[in-house]
């Protein structure tokens, strides 16, 4: 494979910094996902990474219909763009609940759902589906070891007896997010994404032996998507698969997922002979991660961020006599998806060339409804 890959022929055409989408290595692994899960029809994919219609579109060009979301804006894109199952991996609550039943009002061609993990927010939002004359469909969360939300496995069953009997709403499955795994061992990754799956599949058996739940079982992010992928009961929601990134590339070896999106800066200043400062601020890259985990320079990898602040990045060289104000860099993030939601566009390029802008139109938290 190229190692020159990401250049842009036409570069100056785009000001920095800017967020770079590579068309064809999202195909790639739009593509290798829907074949490590061999039937488009188990993928429902998480938008969160890209927030955009047109990653959306491929998708569903690849035959996914169903599809999981984070925010009222990526439901309503999704529903715009003509997805036809959409759940938000969220328990509405407050002005929420009146939003995304606005959605089901206005999308009626679109399965809606969305998760509770208590009684409480199961009737609150009962309560207002009902004075509308609607049914709300949810899936149960369930904590299968992240401890961030869902409930207990221990305590699905009387959770699930519980919404059974409030009328407005419909449980329509479970849900388990296992974030919380990134073992780079895939031996130990199997093992613990095993232990998630079967809590999960413990609580459906045991409601089974009730009479009482449906089928489906919605598990898993992308370091595990392969993994449960192999399970012909479930369906895989993994994110970041479409468009990769530098922490996952370095944890993950076994995946053969493509870094596809990057961000482009350019050299603004040479502080001194060691150090030179760069347009890649907060506002520009994930920096939730420690100083030396935020961005990878593929151009240049010796580079060493020493300094981070809202509109600058000062990295450490060896060589700064080397650079020159205006020199452009590549740059891999670390963590891709608050990466891109701190972009309003992008830029997509395909053979060397930029071909197009995207519009990262979920990014905001409204887009209609």
């Amino acid at each position: 494979m190229n190692e020159h890959w990401y250049l842009v022929d036409d570069i100056n055409k785009i000001d920095s910094p800017a967020l770079l989408i590579y068309r064809h290595r999202v195909r790639h692994n739009i593509a290798l996902a829907v074949h490590l899960v061999g039937n488009a029809g188990r993928l429902r994919p998480h938008v969160k990474t890209h927030k955009s219609s047109e990653a959306t579109k491929l998708m569903l060009e690849a035959g996914i219909t169903k599809f999981k979301c984070a925010t009222i804006a990526e439901a309503e894109m999704l529903a715009q763009c003509g997805a036809l199952d959409v759940l938000l991996a969220y328990q509405p609550t407050g002005p929420k609940i009146g939003r995304m039943l606005k959605l089901i009002r206005q999308y009626p061609g679109v399965d809606f759902s969305c998760m509770v993990d208590s009684a409480d927010a199961a009737s609150a939002i009962a309560r207002e589906a009902v004075t509308q004359g609607l049914e709300m469909n949810v899936f149960l969360d369930v904590n299968v070891g992240m401890n961030r939300t869902g409930v207990m496995p221990q305590d699905a069953k009387l959770l699930y007896q519980a919404c059974n009997e409030i009328k407005g709403i419909k449980v329509v499955g479970l849900h388990g997010y296992d974030g919380h795994i990134n073992d780079s061992d895939l031996a130990v990754r199997k093992q613990r994404a095993d232990d998630a799956y079967g809590k999960l599949k413990s609580v459906q058996e045991e409601l089974k032996t009730k009479g009482l739940l449906h089928e489906v079982i919605v598990i898993g992010g992308s370091p595990t998507f392969a993994i449960h992928a192999q399970r012909q009961d479930v369906e895989c929601s993994p994110g970041t698969f479409v468009y990769w990134d530098r922490s996952y590339q370095q944890l993950f070896p076994d995946l053969k997922f493509l870094p596809a999106a990057l961000v482009v800066c350019r050299v603004v200043s040479i502080v001194n002979e060691t150090r030179i400062c760069l347009d890649l601020g907060h506002k520009s890259i994930a920096s939730e991660n420690a100083l030396d985990h935020r961005v990878y320079f593929l151009n240049s990898q010796e580079l060493k961020p020493v300094g981070h602040s809202e509109e600058h990045l000062v990295v450490e060289t060896t060589i700064a006599n080397s650079y020159n104000i205006g020199d452009v860099l590549y740059g891999m993030p670390y963590h891709v998806c608050p990466t891109c939601a701190l972009y309003n566009t992008a830029y997509v390029i395909e053979n060397g060339k930029v071909k197009e802008e995207w519009q990262i139109v979920a990014r905001d938290r409204k887009i209609l409804i």
